[in-house]
């Protein structure tokens, strides 16, 4: 038997079980072996039955001495399994497992049965109670030592596949493989004595502390062939020809003469930076980091000018038709001025909307649009940076259509949701990185409170006092229109009362569905103060630079994201005048208010994310599916940062040694290569 053999090919797994796998998205041996257990359970020893309530989850083993079903409300229905630990004495209390309109669990469960049940311990009246804990019947057989009496791995599983099936299967196969050698899962200078028997001791172990040395090593392993592609894709970028984009700077001079504020330190810095790279046959890979406010549009222009006055073109990608067009909005402003001409491509339905398109893109100097730039007949004359804006919604494969090209353009990717460092070496591993960590001089202080509805009243008079005052007011919904699913409220329904509430001051609506021409006029009248009042959708959330608007009212605040409620703060601050931003939340639960709590603390967009980061767990920040990064199987980003960094200096260092990867050593990764920039590129060809 081999790694790469598929499950069909194996008579003894039952057919069944195989369509189960491909749910999973199994189909090799070597995919299987790396479904790694999800959490844990030592059955060796089980403590005794709880008399007080937890809220950390326990593994418990005892005999169902009770079963019940009872109907409430009607259809519903609760199914109970009383358990009794086993040598119980007078003192002993049951433990009552419930499953609520799980009509499944009655037939799977029955008394005199063994259980191993995990949960967390709750106390209902004078009961402890767990509600829907997992469980597993303890069955006696040939089989008992796989799942008993040992630490018991526990995997993510579907249905048609329980743990006991899934982890028979597992062992099994593990036992045919036993005089079977693996392949080298790591480099000489990072293996070590537990990489050996590495797949069995993570599926199996014996004790914890070989399970923990085990896990290590696997987790090297998996963020070394990931750093491994980053280190390729970095070495392959690095050895594209390029050639000089930068023109003398003339233009840019006379753009920053012009403008109505100093550049900020870090400004400059990272201006040099690109002008640098710019400069030299190499082509541009970089990542430029910046909080709300800290002038990145600024930064992005000027590398456009030095571009385009070497007698190339521009392009400028965002995510969204909407911001694309706020893009061009911005970009005409500063750059027609200066004769600089500019094109939009958004893959909409240009003549509805009558945006001013021109009819080719050869002869503009800057072409902005969405990813149609990709995939539509966009024709560049002569092609020489590429910025894309909120990099997060592209991935490598993506930047990898625009820009390989000959010669290679330039390439600047942008992004205002602050990165954690552990992501930016993974998923940008392959770009240089400038930060821009500081804001402008003269910007107000941002004040954020967060409210309930009970104090609506309070929150209106003050917006109103504000108004008085001179300033202008941005109030958010997270929809457009109401749901009958989502009792949330929504800017239209929500405009005609702050017209009333507001009243005499002028309130106007804008959201994603309004046509251009109109929301272009809509956003010129409140730019000239002539509105005083936008209720909005999250169109607002980038690219809008209204000094006056100082108070931002964000309704059903905990709707929204960490990282969208501090984007969306973004837009006020942006004057000398102190703002305010009030976030309303109609539900008050423990997640809403540690999320809210943070924007309350800092205005840090960095401490913002390190906190989203603690909160929700890396998740797809990794977007693993946009990155054309393999998936992670067992490492996690957060809890294994040091093991990424020592992975990351191991993989820089066999490259600098052999960027061809040619070493015996090194044939697995050299095919990991291969293989998943196939898999990249193929999604999206």
């Amino acid at each position: 038997m081999e790694l790469s053999q598929s499950l069909t090919d194996i008579e003894w797994i039952p057919r069944p079980r195989l369509l189960a796998f491909r749910r999973l998205g199994i189909e090799t041996v070597e995919e299987l072996l790396t479904h790694f257990p999800r959490r844990y359970e030592d059955r060796q020893q089980f403590p005794h039955f709880p008399r007080q309530e937890s809220d950390v989850p326990i593994c418990l083993c005892g005999e169902v001495v009770k079963t019940s079903l009872r109907r409430f409300g009607g259809w519903k229905k609760i199914f109970e399994a009383t358990l009794q630990e086993p040598n119980a004495n007078a003192l002993s209390q049951p433990l009552v497992c419930r499953w609520f309109n799980l009509h499944y669990i009655q037939k799977m469960i029955a008394t005199g049965q063994r259980l191993v049940v995990f949960g967390r311990p709750k106390l209902r009246g004078n009961r402890i109670c767990m509600d829907h804990p997992e469980f597993e019947v303890v069955e006696e057989d040939e089989e008992t030592s796989i799942h008993f009496r040992r630490i018991t791995p526990i995997y993510p599983a579907t249905e048609g596949l329980s743990q006991r099936v899934l982890r028979s299967i597992i062992y099994r196969l593990l036992d045919d493989l036993s005089d079977t050698p693996f392949e080298p899962l790591l480099p000489r200078e990072l293996a070590t004595s537990a990489e050996q028997d590495a797949l069995r001791t993570i599926h199996f172990p014996n004790d914890w502390e070989t399970l923990h040395a085990t896990r290590e090593q696997l987790v090297l392993a998996e963020f070394f062939a990931m750093q491994i592609l980053i280190a390729s894709w970095r070495a392959e970028s690095s050895a594209r020809v390029g050639a000089a984009h930068c023109g003398r700077g003339e233009l840019l001079k006379k753009f920053i003469a012009g403008l109505p504020f100093e550049l900020t330190a870090a400004q400059r810095k990272v201006i040099a930076e690109i002008q640098r790279d710019l400069g030299a046959h190499r082509a541009m890979n970089r990542l430029l980091q910046g909080d709300v406010g800290s002038g990145k549009t600024v930064v992005a222009i000027a590398a456009m000018l030095l571009v385009v006055e070497a007698g190339y073109q521009c392009a400028f990608m965002a995510p969204t038709q909407i911001l694309a067009e706020q893009h061009y909005d911005v970009l005409r402003r500063w750059l027609e001025p200066l004769g600089v001409r500019i094109a939009l491509r958004t893959g909409a339905r240009q003549e509805e909307n009558f945006l001013p398109v021109l009819a080719g893109t050869e002869d503009a100097d800057v072409i902005v649009g969405t990813h149609a730039l990709l995939y539509e007949n966009v024709a560049f004359s002569n092609l020489g940076l590429v910025i894309i804006d909120e990099q997060h919604k592209f991935g490598v494969a993506q930047r990898a259509r625009l820009t390989n090209r000959e010669s290679a353009p330039d390439v600047l990717v942008m992004t205002a949701t602050p990165i954690p460092r552990t992501v930016t070496m993974t998923v940008y591993g392959d770009l240089d990185v400038s930060i821009l960590d500081e804001m402008p001089r003269n910007r107000g202080k941002i004040v954020t409170l967060i409210r309930d509805m009970s104090k609506f009243g309070e929150v209106l008079a003050f917006l109103r006092t504000q108004l008085e005052l001179g300033r202008q007011v941005y109030i958010v919904y997270p929809l457009v229109e109401e749901s009958d699913k989502i009792d949330i409220k929504a800017a239209a329904a929500e405009y005609e009362s702050w017209r009333e509430r507001l009243h005499p001051h002028r309130c106007e609506l804008i959201h994603g569905r309004v046509p251009a021409p109109e929301k272009q006029e809509i956003m010129e009248r409140f730019r000239g103060g002539e509105t005083r009042a936008l209720i909005a959708t999250t169109v607002i959330e980038v690219g809008v630079d209204v000094s006056n608007a100082t108070v931002m009212l964000v309704e059903n605040a905990e709707r929204f994201g960490l990282a969208q409620l501090h984007q969306l703060r973004g837009r006020i601050g942006r004057g000398e005048h102190k703002s305010y931003c009030i976030l309303l939340a109609a539900e008050q639960s423990q997640d809403a208010s540690a999320k809210l709590q943070v924007l309350e603390k800092t205005c840090n967009g960095f401490e913002v994310a390190e906190a989203d980061w603690d909160l929700r767990g890396p998740g797809d920040l990794l977007g693993t599916a946009q990155s054309g990064l393999p998936a992670l199987k067992i490492g996690d980003l957060k809890r294994d940062a040091q093991l990424m960094r020592r992975a990351r200096a191991a993989a820089m260092s066999i490259f600098e040694r052999d960027s061809r990867l040619e070493l015996p050593e090194n044939q697995r990764f050299r095919r990991l290569i291969v293989e998943q920039k196939g898999r990249t590129f193929s999604n999206v060809s």
